[in-house]
């Protein structure tokens, strides 16, 4: 049995089989299949990591706001590449920490997501990086995808997810 949290043209994800160490966990934003590459999620890791989201958003002063930027699709490449500067790898592992979201693991590592908060809002950013992934899909070369949603409810998407992640079917063996 599949279960889905969420709209995928926005924030999605579906639980699927599996057990308490690893379970089908298809993540979606703005319609694209975040989780493509790999949906075997291990669960005490990846609810875990969930729940450190989660924690995050609802924390003021560890959530950022919207940037100044032209559009939250800039910030994100903005972002991306200065967490690419290898003449500073402290500094642009400091940028990774401090603004990629949904790094979840190798579930979610095949891609860079941002958030961002707009008033009541979040703003979530999409970019597929990995070199296989881009000669199967050339048109995601350099896209960066967006999808806006209220705040609580995505952190009431993600709230479900460790609640089912937690209680989900156990595994016979």
């Amino acid at each position: 049995m599949t279960v889905v949290l969420g709209e995928r043209r926005r924030f999605a994800a579906e639980v699927g089989e599996g057990g308490q160490a690893l379970r089908r966990v298809d993540l979606w934003i703005a319609n694209e299949h975040l989780t493509c590459d790999d949906n075997m999620a291990y669960v005490p890791q990846f609810r875990l990591a969930v729940r450190n989201t989660v924690d995050r958003l609802r924390s003021a002063t560890e959530f950022r706001p919207a940037v100044a930027e032209p559009s939250p699709q800039a910030a994100h490449r903005r972002f991306v590449l200065a967490a690419q500067d290898d003449d500073a790898s402290t500094a642009s592992y400091e940028v990774r920490r401090r603004h990629r979201d949904l790094d979840w693991g190798p579930t979610t590592d095949n891609a860079i997501v941002h958030l961002f908060r707009e008033g009541g809002y979040l703003t979530v950013t999409l970019q597929f990086w990995r070199p296989d992934h881009l000669r199967t899909r050339p048109e995601h070369d350099g896209e960066v995808f967006l999808a806006k949603m209220p705040g609580p409810e995505f952190i009431g998407i993600l709230d479900d997810l460790v609640t089912l992640l937690g209680d989900g079917p156990r595994d016979p063996s």
